[in-house]
């Protein structure tokens, strides 16, 4: 499984309200990039065709999510952060070892979150406790795919 470096990159721009009224929005984006200026790259790509008009990207900053579960129902249009520890015992002294980590899952509600996670999880070996399960602002996720650009062989 590859390691992904996500960024999250804020898209401001005018959009056209509901009501033909214009506004300046601020919405946040979820990029997978190996750099701050491929991000930037990406996502300015990825916006062109659905913004008419100028936008500026005003942020970008490395967001800390290990996994990403990601989900095609059309409910499903909300991004929950959920923070997951995990518990090993250490081999020698026994004692309880907490780990924890940041996943993103896209769903419907909170409940739907807590089902996606779970059937995300339901692979891993390792026990898990989830810690919290929040709502984000994330608008959408921009995955990095293999065709995207030719992979750097290291």
């Amino acid at each position: 499984m590859a390691m992904h470096t996500w960024f999250e990159c804020k898209i401001r721009y005018e959009k056209t309200m509901e009501n033909g009224m214009n506004k300046k929005v601020t919405e946040p984006y979820l990029v997978d990039a190996l750099s701050f200026t491929e991000a930037e790259a990406r996502i300015i790509e990825e916006m062109t065709p659905f913004i008419t008009g100028e936008f500026l990207v005003s942020d970008i900053k490395r967001a800390n999510f290990s996994e990403l579960f990601p989900c095609e129902e059309e409910a499903a249009d909300r991004w929950f952060k959920c923070k997951l520890v995990f518990i090993t015992l250490d081999e020698k002294s026994g004692a309880e070892k907490k780990t924890s980590t940041q996943v993103l899952v896209q769903a419907a509600d909170l409940r739907d979150a807590v089902k996606k996670l779970d059937d995300g999880m339901k692979g891993t070996m390792a026990d898990y406790q989830i810690a919290s399960v929040a709502e984000t602002p994330i608008m959408d996720v921009y995955p990095y795919h293999a065709d995207d650009k030719p992979e750097v062989q290291g």
